[in-house]
């Protein structure tokens, strides 16, 4: 067994990566697909370590054994039904030498092979029972962390693997391969799938194979909330014969972007199944780090409060001109990216038409969708000094370490930037430079800490400063959260954090904001209301589909299709901004206006509404 902490604890602190396919995998090592290749674990131990080595180098936090076909029925087909105990006490040995501490071992089990008229018969059911018992025996004996049942068609033939481990006190991950209508075989939709399997004993539940992606995340939308965390594995999309190979074309760009997706609906687990790759793990694992928290830890603001330094922060109001209108009037800002080469010729004259405008203050993002920019911090700096426009500056996550990340604090303050827009950020899979590292050592909670110290006069370190910083520190949020009650929970984190006011991703239904405002109505931030006016009905699909943390509903988009031409669309974005911005107006402190494709301009036509 590993010396790391039990598997259901370190679940419940965070999403986990677990590992991509094996078999797909071990074929494009050049096994042949006619044998067994759970039985490579005794022929070919330095092939099946290799996998392991490869996934746990990308970045998974679960391995699984080379067990999945590995039961006494299943290992019929190739006459090896009597060397099942030892290939499975081989295969855990195997996969805990390449895991060591750092990642947990979880013994792979999957179905019979047998259809579904012959698991009707009571004999047949039998031998299949004491299967599975015999094999998850073996797997625990021989030191696995948790078991993991994939890719069963039947959901009964799961309860019956779970019915025949009930008796291993060993956390137990149940996942169905669903059809593409996003039911199971014999009809049964995501939820009762989930609710069955919780009660037949397991602790997670989830869905792998048989589709991509795209076609698996409204199955774990629906399953979560069942009473069990939710584990997803889905195909690098569906295969393709060229050649007479099987090929899965899906990429790990897209596989990652899915995985936030994902994560965002509330997935606890998310690895591969067939044909993907150590590429497609590193991907999810990328965007598990970036959802998950940071490495290096940062005490939280009560530990500051009750220990024996620290000073009073600045009194709000005083810490900029921004934050002296805040509650006193409706401010807005809007978003203008600093530009991507040294010219910033185009970007001061739109600075310039907003500022005349009498917009409050400019947004300035740290290299949006990982998107390479000049530094914002220093173009913050140039516009407050050069064109006399307050700025409110993202402070990202993703490219600093902790000491860059105190090193630009002291930096921008020096500097006079005041408001700070603080986020984790996008990892650099998503934008212009995908194999850069994303660093994150802290998350937007955790920085959001330590800028609050440093507004106490407190460094990282815990050593009093000689002079204490007076930072307004923003927080993003999304009303339209799939996974809503984590949205919730963790403004409230960001809240005991040091937040003191909330920008919400862009919003489009009216409703869907008031609620948010009702339910974090205790925790007495002041919001700005993200409003994203959308250019063209290509413009509202790829926000929809394509952006993390993007939810523009069907009504909307269907209005978009309908406008007609670019200009019409672009007419209509604008009125579907401007009825927004009304319908909450009175409920919020301010508007956050975010011009598409760099048209400012349309800023200053949304603002013609309020």
């Amino acid at each position: 067994m590993t010396t790391l902490p039990p598997f259901l604890e370190t679940l419940a602190r965070g999403p986990m990566v677990c590992d991509g396919a094996m078999g797909t995998y071990l074929y494009e090592k050049g096994v042949f697909i006619n044998r067994s290749f759970d039985e490579l674990c005794l022929s070919a131990p330095e092939t099946v370590t290799s996998v392991h080595r490869d996934y746990l180098d990308a970045g998974a936090d679960i391995l699984e054994t080379n067990t999945y076909g590995a039961s006494r029925v299943a290992l019929r087909r190739y006459g090896l039904e009597d060397k099942a105990d030892a290939i499975n006490r081989a295969a855990v040995t195997l996969c805990r030498k390449v895991a060591g501490t750092r990642a947990y071992v979880a013994g792979s089990m999957g179905p019979s092979y047998l259809d579904a008229e012959a698991m009707i018969s009571d004999t047949t059911r039998g031998q299949v029972r004491d299967a599975y018992a015999a094999q998850a025996t073996a797997l625990c004996e021989a030191g696995a962390d948790l078991l993991m049942f994939e890719t069963f068609a039947l959901v009964a033939e799961l309860e019956l693997a779970l019915e025949a481990t009930r008796h291993l006190h060993i956390p137990k991950v149940a996942q169905l391969r669903f059809e593409e209508s996003g039911l199971a075989r014999q009809g049964a939709t995501p939820r009762q799938v989930a609710e069955r399997l919780r009660a037949a004993g397991a602790d997670v539940v989830g869905a792998n194979c048989n589709g991509g992606p795209e076609m698996l995340l409204p199955v774990i939308e629906a399953m979560v909330g069942a009473g069990a965390p939710v584990s997803v594995q889905p195909n690098a999309g569906h295969p393709r014969v060229i050649e007479g190979r099987y090929m899965y074309l899906s990429t790990p760009e897209y596989f990652g972007v899915y995985a936030r997706r994902f994560l965002k609906a509330g997935a606890r687990i998310v690895g591969g199944c067939c044909g993907t790759t150590p590429a497609h793990i590193k991907r999810v694992a990328a965007a598990v780090r970036m959802m998950s928290g940071g490495r290096v830890e940062v005490r939280a603001r009560q530990d500051v409060e009750s220990g024996p330094i620290g000073r009073p922060e600045t009194e709000f109001a005083g810490r900029s001109p921004f934050a002296a209108k805040l509650g006193k009037k409706f401010v807005v800002c809007v978003e203008v990216s600093p530009p991507s080469g040294l010219d910033t010729e185009k970007t001061e004259d739109a600075v310039r038409m907003l500022k005349s405008a009498g917009v409050d203050a400019i947004n300035i993002p740290d290299g949006p969708r990982a998107t390479v920019k000049m530094s914002n911090l220093l173009f913050a700096a140039h516009v407050q000094e050069k064109l006399g426009v307050e700025t409110l500056t993202h402070f990202c996550c993703r490219d600093r370490n902790l000491l860059g990340l105190v090193t630009d604090a002291l930096g921008a303050h020096f500097a006079g930037l005041r408001n700070l827009v603080v986020i984790t950020g996008d990892p650099p899979k998503t934008g212009d430079f995908p194999d850069a590292t994303a660093v994150f050592d802290l998350d937007s909670v955790g920085l959001l800490q330590l800028l609050n110290r440093m507004n106490r006069g407190i460094d990282p370190g815990g050593k009093e400063m000689k002079q204490q910083t007076s930072f307004v520190l923003a927080t993003g949020a999304e009303p339209a959260a799939l996974d809503y009650d984590r949205e919730v929970t963790r403004l409230s984190l960001k809240k005991e954090a040091g937040a003191h006011l909330v920008m919400t991703q862009p919003v489009y239904d009216p409703e869907v904001l008031l609620k948010f405002l009702g339910d974090i109505r205790g925790l007495n931030l002041p919001v700005l209301v993200g409003i994203l006016p959308l250019a063209s009905s290509r413009n509202a699909e790829f926000l929809h589909r394509e952006v993390p943390g993007m939810q523009v509903p069907d009504a909307v988009r269907e209005r978009m299709r309908k406008a007609g031409d670019a200009e019409a669309g672009r007419r209509e974005g604008v009125r579907m901004a401007q009825e927004t911005l009304r319908a909450v107006q009175a409920h919020v402190q301010g508007a956050y206006i975010m011009p598409p494709l760099g048209r400012y301009r349309m800023a200053l036509d949304v603002l013609e509404g309020l």
